[in-house]
């Protein structure tokens, strides 16, 4: 399947708004999990159903509540009406391959962004969806399967980091999408050493097995770049919102946001352009070569053209020869042709041939 644009036939003609899972099932079950928390509280369970945590909405405390797998109709039916949700925003949450957004709503934010992960066995960037959606004592996450992608947030809840435990469910969406971004620049990071290492041994020793290697990580910068520059203007957009839902102490915290990912979107292009560079380099290093060749093989058939005439015309089958009947003719002939060939050799030398 096209990884930079995915459309399903049954998806035509359905409404925006409606309950439809448009993506690549990747769990079996749904998991619901909560961490509820203030500055000196901390709870934290795995539920059975949503009914279990709309409790929450109404304690002081900021609760994170976490969906691991988008697939099931009938729960985020129960979140949209548990949690008084427009359904264009759960329709949204169940779109995998949606853009990276943010919108306002009358008691919510919602927030979309793609999560990047490099798979070292096929070399391919995985990329999976993840939404949030912001309310005032409570931050729900959709995610398409259960990972540990975000376990150092909940370790910092846990061991009671002031920042974190002090501030609102604001602080926490953005501590998920400073680990999302992070995860970026260290994919990139990534793919720029071994693009670094192609380099050198480019300029060693240039091998065919260099073009595959270019062209692979161009598709996967082509990639990265397809899922970071959306999330960039989600993330432009989210620093400029004005929204009582996010205090003025965490505007600051967006904006190093803005910062890291402009970060990001450079490293990718600045590496694009160096293996557009390589790839140059290959073809000039391979020119190059083959004009050495060239050089060679035209300067021994220039030398042999001449040797090759001489001895045709003593190879031919005339009876009268002149030279033929000389006493030293056959070593005349060769002195003749060793000093051509010297001459001629001596003669490119000079003019600086080879």
């Amino acid at each position: 399947m096209a990884r930079f644009i995915k459309k399903s036939k049954n998806e035509i003609g359905i409404s925006p708004d409606e309950l439809f899972f448009r993506g690549e099932q990747k769990i079996d079950n749904v998991l619901l999990r909560i961490i509820d928390f203030d500055a000196n509280n901390l709870e934290e369970n795995a539920v059975k159903t949503v009914s279990e945590v709309l409790k929450y909405q109404e304690k002081e405390t900021v609760t994170w509540f976490n969906i691991d797998g988008i697939h099931n109709t009938d729960i985020m039916r129960e979140i949209v009406k548990g949690f008084h949700l427009e359904q264009l925003i759960m329709a949204d949450v169940m779109n995998t391959d949606a853009r990276p957004k943010v919108q306002e709503y009358d008691n919510c934010i919602f927030i979309s962004i793609k999560m990047l992960r490099h798979d070292e066995k096929t070399s391919l960037i995985q990329v999976e969806n993840l939404s949030l959606i912001l309310t005032e004592h409570v931050l729900i996450t959709f995610q398409e399967k259960k990972g540990d992608v975000f376990e150092p947030v909940r370790e910092r809840i846990r061991k009671q980091k002031k920042r974190i435990r002090h501030s609102g469910t604001d602080y926490l969406a953005f501590a998920l999408l400073d680990i999302v971004i992070d995860n970026y620049i260290y994919i990139i990071s990534e793919l720029g050493e071994k693009i670094e290492t192609l380099e050198e041994n480019l300029l060693q020793e240039p091998k065919e097995s260099v073009i595959d290697d270019i062209n692979t990580y161009k598709r996967e910068l082509n990639f990265l770049r397809k899922n970071i520059k959306p999330a960039r203007e989600m993330i432009l957009n989210l620093s400029k919102m004005e929204s009582e839902l996010i205090a003025d102490s965490t505007d600051i915290h967006f904006k190093e946001l803005q910062d890291n990912i402009n970060q990001a979107t450079e490293s990718s292009d600045s590496y694009r352009e160096i293996l557009s560079d390589q790839l140059n380099i290959y073809h000039t290093t391979i020119s190059s070569k083959l004009n050495d060749i060239m050089k060679f093989l035209t300067i021994f058939s220039v030398i042999f053209i001449p040797l090759t005439f001489i001895a045709g015309i003593y190879g031919t089958n005339f009876d009268v020869v002149p030279e033929l009947h000389y006493e030293h003719s056959y070593f005349i002939m060769w002195i003749v042709m060793i000093v051509l060939a010297v001459g001629m050799l001596i003669y490119f030398k000079k003019r600086k041939w080879f």
